[in-house]
């Protein structure tokens, strides 16, 4: 069996736009006509810069390749254009088409992926969400304590015992900094509302995304500490770990990161150093399914847990699923509210959520059909330079 083919997907999300404005999305297809699903997330570019660049790797190194030789395929692509380094590019498309391997293995093997991998060790699987801000919400959900616990109600209301809400303020290209104490008095607003309006039947999940110093990230988690939260994300940027170890010594909130890093060397570093306790990779972009099993697997030796990261498409989503599956720490998992909306849209069959929780499927490969009709009808027509995510390139003061 060969891969033959490569078909890209750059998909713009309608608002409400949860997950992102556009997902890139590929499909590989063998010469025994076997089709794979990956997904590519968190480049640092535009998205009809994205195109070429999968193209390229898929020319020099996967067409012609034996999908089954992922140990193989992966080293060749991330090694080869001499960095031996984690290249968040190269490591996002590194990313899809390993996942879409694996879904031609299962597949042709007919097994879910988590049946390969270890197997079956959850029969469901813990879930959370974003408090999201709502089309018609008169004010920013994040600076309104009130609206914010109000929310979080609802969500518990689902089914939800998880919900995640970042009140820190905006992110920019010049942080860390010090938070001012509005900021750091607005942040414990809200956890003490939250915590008031769903009591004990929900977690409080605080997640920051490395606006902080080490000492801004102390002082805000002394003021929380009071509502027991289940994590603190991303306190500090995630580039030093040591950084990030200090803030975990001086609280007792469990630290939660990873969303930014790619491969089990990287990861390794935070195990090592106490940096953290649950580790949130993106499936997209940390190297792929059997990359992230590794990391589970050297979390679990630490009893650290695995907590997957979504803010991207339903693929990765479907990837996550398959590892929370068949790995025994694995805590929680992040999706966009209860799979619905645009995410269901894009595929046959949705992913079965059931008051908190995900079913994993049964059916083989990565368990999912990406609806093409419906993912060709939006294809991304927005500005050629809008990045998944962006920062401001100002500085933030509060």
């Amino acid at each position: 069996m060969k891969i033959q083919s490569l078909k890209t997907f750059v998909v713009g999300n309608p608002p409400p736009s949860y997950g992102g404005p556009y997902f890139v999305f590929i499909k590989i297809i063998t010469d025994t006509g076997v089709e794979g699903l990956g997904e590519c997330y968190g480049f640092p570019f535009g998205p009809h810069a994205i195109v070429p660049m999968i193209e390229d790797v898929f020319e020099r190194h996967v067409l012609g390749a034996d999908p089954h030789q992922i140990e193989r395929l992966s080293r060749v692509i991330y090694a080869s254009g001499y960095t031996h380094h984690p290249d968040l590019t190269i490591m996002a498309i590194l990313s899809g088409f390993e996942m879409a391997c694996w879904d031609i293995i299962g597949k042709e093997a007919n097994q879910p992926i988590y049946a390969l991998l270890g197997g079956r060790v959850h029969e469901t699987l813990r879930s959370y969400t974003y408090i999201y801000a709502r089309p018609d919400d008169a004010v920013d959900v994040y600076m309104d304590a009130d609206l914010s616990a109000e929310r979080a109600a609802e969500y518990v209301a689902m089914g939800f015992t998880g919900v995640k809400f970042d009140p820190v303020g905006g992110r920019g290209a010049f942080d860390p900094r010090q938070l001012s104490l509005e900021s750091l008095d607005r942040s414990a607003e809200f956890v003490r509302k939250m915590r008031e309006a769903v009591g004990t039947k929900a977690d409080l999940l605080f997640g920051t995304h490395g606006q902080m110093t080490t000492s801004s990230a102390i002082r805000l988690a002394k003021r929380i500490e009071f509502a027991d939260p289940l994590w603190m994300e991303e306190p500090v940027p995630p580039e030093n770990a040591l950084e990030m170890a200090r803030v975990a010594q001086h609280t007792s909130i469990p630290i939660a990161t990873g969303e930014r890093l790619s491969t089990k060397h990287e990861f390794l570093r935070l195990l090592q150093n106490q940096s953290a306790q649950i580790l949130q990779m993106n499936l997209a972009r940390v190297g792929g399914i059997l990359e992230a099993k590794k990391i589970a697997s050297m979390a679990e030796a630490f009893y650290a847990q695995i907590a997957p990261h979504l803010y991207n498409g339903v693929v990765a989503g479907a990837a996550n699923i398959q590892l929370a599956t068949c790995s025994t720490n694995f805590l929680i998992l992040e999706g966009i509210e209860r799979w619905d909306g645009f995410h269901a849209q894009l595929l046959k069959k949705p992913i079965v959520w059931q008051e908190g929780y995900v079913i994993p499927p049964t059916e083989p490969g990565l368990g999912i059909e990406l609806n093409e009709e419906v993912a060709l009808a939006h294809a991304y027509n927005g500005s050629p330079h809008r990045r998944h995510l962006e920062q401001t390139e100002e500085h933030i003061t509060q």
